[in-house]
């Protein structure tokens, strides 16, 4: 859904709301600790009419014609508070009617709701726009909320705080692919079909070396054999034969009885395995069930590393003998100094001598123009057509073993803020020259797969962030994309919980909510990397149904716990989560999940569709929801309507009562005439949600 879920009527909102609310005495405070303050309830108010708020009628010698009621409050150093009354905890939408002609690049706002800092971008604007700042989570009674001058210099007119209405998530089950194979357009109909109302439990796995487990097998030379300390011997791999430093000959890998490999260790001469199993266990062992999906990604398939981690025999395995659903993503490496890499004249890649891992990079310390990969002749290209062979092989083998991948590569593409698109605010290489170039790589990277490689297994995750509505502009766009997938890392930085430290069990619904947005609510939003889970409280509460979360993997060395450290995770909200009728785990998944045909699984029935027709106390059946004024439709009159009769300044007929009642509570309110208003441009679909008891 575009912005205007949130935006695009505020003006009509602010309007119809004005109109209604203008008579309306405020409500006292209920809580103990704001006894002192007044709590409005929900509705438009001018900023000026707010304690100790001066009224500004034009910024200097700038003129700011157009202003509601008096004047306007300008933000400059002292901050703005006011109250609001909240018949339940639910989420609110906060929209301003403003203007701000300080930056043209922009100026960060700040709204504290009950002493949460939340930041909004505000644009550039020298009219009256009216901006969404959010939806926002209240408590049931009285909420403070303050508009801060921390950067400040905005000029606000009106604010509107009213009942956040949500549309149905949608998603889309038809493939972007449209030569996706059958167990790809099988997995995405499911996924489709479990959005909104279930949330898919994920894991990540450890990648490369990690979770080193040494062991006493060892080999003898003299017998060419590899056995341990019991004296057991193991099958050598004969393809794996190789020479030390000193010219002796050993084995890189044996394997026992039952296929399991293990890799010979050079400093311990001794051979080893990684427990790539790690996380995965100890959910099991927390909670008693297994994620649905896990995590992979093909990190080592890049010309820069020189080990085979069996990343792609792993994922086979999940997906054909676990009946689980793979994930991937793809830390793409270039050479830190492109002075170590020569290309031949066939394309041909080589590396100077010594050259080893390390001196390959994701991030932004290299030489390595991200430009020039789409620039046929340039070393940067022959490298980057390298690195995307090297994948091929690996998604073929999963093609041929019937096994699609949610393939999230180039991911987190536009790191910190950046409004101008310019990469200025980039993690990672690919993204450094701005959304343009990076666009590209990622249609070439679509392409060179599909048409060249001819592979159709892969599901496309793009990564998305929220930090304003610029964000948007990394989308590629809905014929390049599946899912799109927000990373949450909100223990330490961005946390909206009031907390410091320890695990956050933030829902970011605000963030959901704005992913909604950008991809029109066409497209599946998933959590597809977090450090500390939301809370099923927190998401069923804020209306937050990612389609699924992947917890990152425990660290090595000091480096994070990111399931099973305590700054990080609760195991107490582990397994609440994992045990939830809510949360789809491994033995919960379908056993056709590659094979569903026909129709889409249905989905539960949203009670808010019921439509009760008739009116228990007058027999009235409704002629036409939100028809107010009974003249046979529904328009802004309606609106107006119900505004005038709860002032008092117009009475409806019993007809007119039954259908403007949308929120079927039995009784007429402001809020029919919000919900009537926000039907008109198919936000709300009438009837809506029946008021809570």
């Amino acid at each position: 859904m575009k912005p205007t879920f949130r935006r695009g009527l505020a003006a009509l909102i602010a309007a119809s709301m004005t109109l209604g609310l203008a008579g309306l005495a405020p409500a006292a405070a209920a809580d103990e600790d704001a006894a002192e303050v007044t709590a409005l309830p929900l509705g438009t108010y001018e900023f000026e009419s707010f304690d100790g708020v001066e009224t500004w009628t034009s910024i200097y010698e700038n003129q700011l014609p157009g202003y509601s009621g008096d004047g306007f409050a300008y933000l400059t150093a002292s901050p703005i508070t006011f109250y609001i009354e909240a018949e339940e905890e639910t989420m609110y939408d906060i929209t301003v009617r403003a203007a701000q002609i300080l930056s043209e690049e922009g100026r960060m706002q700040t709204v504290s709701v009950n002493g949460i800092d939340y930041t909004y971008d505000m644009p550039y604007t020298e009219e009256w726009t009216e901006m969404s700042f959010g939806v926002f989570r209240l408590k049931k009674g009285v909420n403070e909320i303050t508009f801060k001058p921390i950067y400040g210099y905005s000029a606000l007119d009106t604010v509107t705080v009213s009942k956040a209405v949500f549309p149905t998530l949608k998603g889309d089950p038809t493939p972007c692919d449209p030569k996706a194979t059958p167990e790809a357009a099988s997995l995405l109909k499911y996924l489709n079909s479990v959005y909104g109302e279930y949330i898919l439990s994920g894991q990540q796995e450890i990648y490369g070396g990690g979770h080193g487990v040494q062991t006493s097998i060892r080999y003898e030379a003299s017998s060419d054999q590899c056995i341990d300390g019991d004296g057991k011997v193991y099958e050598i791999d004969k393809d794996s034969y190789d020479t030390d430093e000193q010219g002796n000959k050993f084995p890189w890998h044996c394997m026992d009885e039952t296929g399991f490999v293990y890799t010979y260790n050079t400093q311990n001469r001794c051979y080893a395995y990684n427990d790539y199993d790690y996380e995965c266990r100890y959910l099991y062992e927390l909670t008693g069930e297994y994620p649905a999906i896990r995590g992979f990604d093909f990190n080592t398939h890049n010309p820069g590393y020189a080990w085979e981690d069996g990343v792609t025999d792993r994922m086979i395995d999940w997906a054909r003998n676990k009946n689980g659903i793979c994930t991937a993503s793809w830390h793409v490496t270039v050479p830190k100094e492109m002075s170590i890499m020569t290309v031949g004249e066939d394309g041909s890649l080589s590396f100077a001598e010594g050259t080893d891992w390390q001196s390959f990079t994701y991030a932004l310390n290299s030489d390595f123009k991200t430009s020039n990969v789409l620039v046929e002749g340039t070393d940067e290209y022959y490298y980057f057509q390298e690195c995307m062979r090297l994948l091929a092989v690996e998604l073929q083998k999963l093609q041929d073993a019937d096994v699609p991948v949610l393939f999230r590569p180039l991911h987190e593409a536009e790191g910190n803020s950046d409004p101008d698109g310019d990469g200025s605010g980039s993690w990672f290489w690919w993204s450094k020259e701005g959304t343009e170039v990076y666009h590209q790589i990622w249609k070439l990277l679509y392409t060179t797969l599909t048409e060249e490689y001819g592979l159709h297994n892969i599901i496309w995750e793009q990564n998305l962030y929220a930090w304003s509505d610029a964000s948007a502009n990394w989308y590629t766009g809905d014929e390049w994309v599946d899912i799109v997938g927000f990373d949450k890392y909100n223990s330490q930085y961005n946390r909206h919980d009031g907390k410091t430290t320890g695990p956050n069990y933030d829902a970011e619904s605000k963030t959901f909510w704005s992913l909604v947005d950008f991809v029109d609510n066409g497209k599946l939003v998933a959590m597809p990397e977090n450090d500390c889970l939301p809370s099923m409280d927190n998401m069923l509460t804020e209306k937050a149904m990612w389609l699924y979360f992947c917890t990152w993997y425990d660290g090595e060395s000091g480096a994070p716990q990111f399931i099973s450290g305590e700054n990080y995770q609760d195991p107490e909200n582990v397994k609440t989560l994992f045990q939830s009728e809510k949360c789809i785990t491994l033995s919960e998944l379908p056993a056709d999940l590659y094979s569903l045909s026909g129709e889409l699984p249905t989905q539960a029935e949203d009670p808010t569709q019921e439509q009760e027709a008739t009116d228990p106390a007058t027999g009235l059946s409704v002629t036409i929801w939100g028809d107010a004024d009974d003249d046979g439709d529904c328009d802004i009159m309606d609106v107006i309507t119900v505004n005038k009769e709860q002032l008092g300044s117009e009475t409806l007929s019993e007809q007119g009562t039954v259908n403007a009642d949308v929120d079927r509570s039995g009784a007429l309110s402001f809020t029919d005439a919000v919900n009537i208003m926000r039907s008109l441009v198919d936000l709300v679909t009438l009837p809506v949600e029946k008021a809570a008891e």
